[in-house]
């Protein structure tokens, strides 16, 4: 099982959280990919760009911080934080 665990801070505080779960057998890129575009669409968000930074931040730590730099439209809170919490 496939677990990622999303959260949206503002001024320190948790303002949301979830849990996306993937139980198939298709690659981590894809079921990363496929449980981001569950996030965005729970939170009602565009999806973020991957730059070079949180892409190598991601592969280091399985775990990622989605700030306004990395997002199209403008965003009412300071980042979107991405953490793999269990892979199969």
């Amino acid at each position: 099982m496939f677990r990622m665990w999303a959260k949206i801070f503002k001024d320190t505080r948790l303002l949301k959280d979830t849990v996306v779960c993937n139980g198939s057998n298709d690659t981590r890129t894809h079921k990363v990919f496929q449980a981001l575009d569950e996030i965005c669409y729970e939170f009602d968000l565009g999806k973020p760009i991957w730059l070079d930074a949180t892409v190598a931040e991601f592969k280091k730590h399985d775990k990622v911080r989605f700030s306004q730099d990395n997002f199209i439209e403008a965003i009412d809170f300071d980042y979107l934080e991405i953490h793999v919490i269990e892979e199969d």
